[in-house]
């Protein structure tokens, strides 16, 4: 969404980002509602994740409000990180198979290991959502997969998309402080998103797995 905003649509890119934010926030609600409901999501987890990822959101978004989000800094700082962002998606997703094989075939790490890269991992996607909008998605997986190998996909997908309501929804109203969010462009996309979700929905099962993660890489 956000690279869209900027190349096709000239958005300033800390507006792009906010705007970004808030809208994945409210679409992604609607999918931690359904993995609650169906007992898909290791809340244990999400809290180590936002135990990482909340503060370093808010510093993220401090930092951004120093440099002022419509200075050339920002929009470098922005530009800069979305594109590594974007690369690291894209490897997680290609090499998502391998990754996760290797997690499991390795020696297993200590449960107060885990927790401590767990808050780690949450750190880190705080900082690349705050200031790309991108990470809560395929790299939160991807992270997760790692570190709990032999936890079910299901419960993987319900933890990462529950994580990142909270995430998202910081981040975005850090920005909406700081004057980046573009609402009736965040209410645009809301009403072209709804058609949008219930025609994936629709085709997502029909599409070969691999297939689908090679064209979203």
């Amino acid at each position: 969404m956000t690279p869209i905003l900027v190349l096709l649509f000239g958005i300033n890119p800390a507006t792009a980002v906010g705007t970004d934010l808030l809208y994945a926030a409210v679409t992604k609600s609607g999918g931690t509602l359904v993995h609650g409901f169906n007992r898909t999501v290791n809340w244990r987890v999400v809290g180590l994740l936002a135990a990482g990822s909340a503060p370093a959101a808010f510093a993220t978004i401090i930092c951004l409000a120093t440099w002022g989000p419509a200075g050339k800094s920002a929009g470098h700082a922005i530009t800069i990180t979305l594109g590594v962002a974007l690369l690291l998606t894209a490897l997680s997703l290609l090499l998502r198979k391998q990754l996760h094989s290797a997690a499991l075939s390795a020696q297993g790490v200590s449960a107060g290991r885990t927790a401590t890269l767990t808050i780690l991992t949450g750190v880190l996607l705080g900082f690349f959502v705050s200031i790309s909008s991108v990470g809560a998605g395929a790299l939160g997986v991807t992270a997760l997969l790692l570190l709990y190998p032999r936890l079910p996909t299901v419960q993987i997908v319900g933890t990462d998309i529950a994580h990142a309501v909270p995430l998202t929804l910081i981040a975005g109203v850090g920005h909406w402080w700081i004057g980046s969010v573009d609402w009736h462009m965040l209410a645009s996309l809301l009403c072209g998103s709804l058609p949008g979700i219930a025609l994936g929905s629709m085709l997502a099962p029909r599409v070969p797995g691999g297939l689908l993660r090679r064209g979203l890489a």
